[in-house]
């Protein structure tokens, strides 16, 4: 397949600024791979798709608060810091993306607050910056956490709003790693959690902390030529257990998002069955594309070309998806992180 297929108009109305409450009250729209029927719902309807024995895998990664605005020494011009992801914690450094890149060298300080400054150590890419946090900081996690702002997605044409730092994080949001939310779990409250669990559905959690490759887009026609970021994943030991004995027992793996359908399809034993892991994958999953762990699939509407409608299209059928996203157009479904959701079974 080739990035043009992928192709389609978005107008901006159809982006969602602000998510829906409560979160469940989304639309859901249920694509059945083999009836080819579109069904409407809304997402708490979820439930009724699943059965005892199933299992509902989910991405427990939590979005930090990324933006961090600074000042740089002698000058005090502005800069925004966008940290991207730790490299050593002995040593608290980091990788990060600065702007206005031109004004940030080697050897230059920013400083957040009387507590808070790093110094650049390296140049990665033409915004990118390796920093090092000073030493006396603290945890930079909760530094970060205080004086950070929520990383909303380019495409969200707002700036970040104080209700944004719990709306932009899944109830499922445990582990500090990302610079974006796994959105599909976004549609997940604890009262429907609860209604899953209580009709014997399990839960069972992975990492992979999403990076900013999530929005890189794709610069080749031709997709076997495209390169994925590389982000970090885990699949413990309890959550492997609880899926392989859901698979071997002809159940249901119901895949909350992308992110968490990477991190199943990475770390894959002969057998077909997922195995205990961590490390960094790039996995590219695009049509036509052979799943061995995920059986249903849950996730969002998402931009045109981007790597996660490719993954959608290699799960529900290029041309079945596309057809369910023309209808979600023509009846009113809201797009991307804050908007609503498809079930594909």
């Amino acid at each position: 397949m080739k990035l043009s297929d992928f192709k389609y108009n978005l107008p901006k109305t159809a982006i969602a600024k602000f998510p829906v409450t409560p979160r469940d009250a989304s639309k859901l729209m249920v694509l059945n791979r083999k009836t080819q029927e579109i069904e409407h719902k809304k997402f708490s309807a979820v439930v009724d798709y699943m059965e005892k024995g199933d299992v509902l895998v989910v991405n427990e990664t939590k979005v930090m608060q990324a933006r961090l605005y600074g000042k740089k020494e002698r000058t005090n011009a502005k800069i925004e810091v966008f940290v991207l992801r730790e490299l050593n914690k002995e040593e608290n450094i980091w990788d990060v993306i600065v702007d206005p890149a031109r004004k940030v060298r080697i050897g230059n300080r920013i400083y957040f607050n009387d507590k808070l400054w790093c110094e650049v150590i390296d140049n990665t890419t033409s915004r990118g910056r390796t920093v090092r946090f000073n030493e006396d900081s603290g945890d930079i996690y909760s530094a970060i956490e205080k004086i950070g702002l929520t990383p909303l997605p380019p495409y969200i044409k707002r700036e970040p709003v104080a209700k944004d730092k719990k709306d932009y994080q899944t109830m499922f949001a445990e582990i500090d790693g990302s610079v974006a939310a796994p959105t599909a779990a976004l549609h997940f409250t604890p009262a429907l959690v609860k209604k899953i669990e209580k009709k014997g559905i399990k839960i069972a959690k992975v990492i992979l902390h999403i990076g900013l490759g999530t929005f890189r887009p794709v610069e080749v026609e031709d997709l076997t030529k495209h390169k994925m970021d590389s982000e970090y994943f885990e699949i413990p030991d309890d959550s492997a257990e609880i899926i392989n004995k859901a698979l071997i027992g002809k159940k249901n793996i119901f895949s909350v998002g992308t992110s968490t359908t990477r991190a199943l399809e990475s770390s894959v034993t002969a057998e077909g069955f997922v195995k205990p892991n961590y490390g960094w994958t790039d996995k590219f999953i695009f049509p036509a594309y052979d799943f061995k762990i995920t059986k249903k699939l849950i996730t969002n509407f998402h931009q045109p070309e981007s790597t996660l409608l490719m993954l959608s299209a290699a799960f529900g059928d290029y041309d079945f998806v596309m057809k369910a996203y023309k209808k979600a157009l023509k009846e009113g479904y809201r797009f991307l992180s804050y908007g609503d959701a498809m079930l594909i079974i």
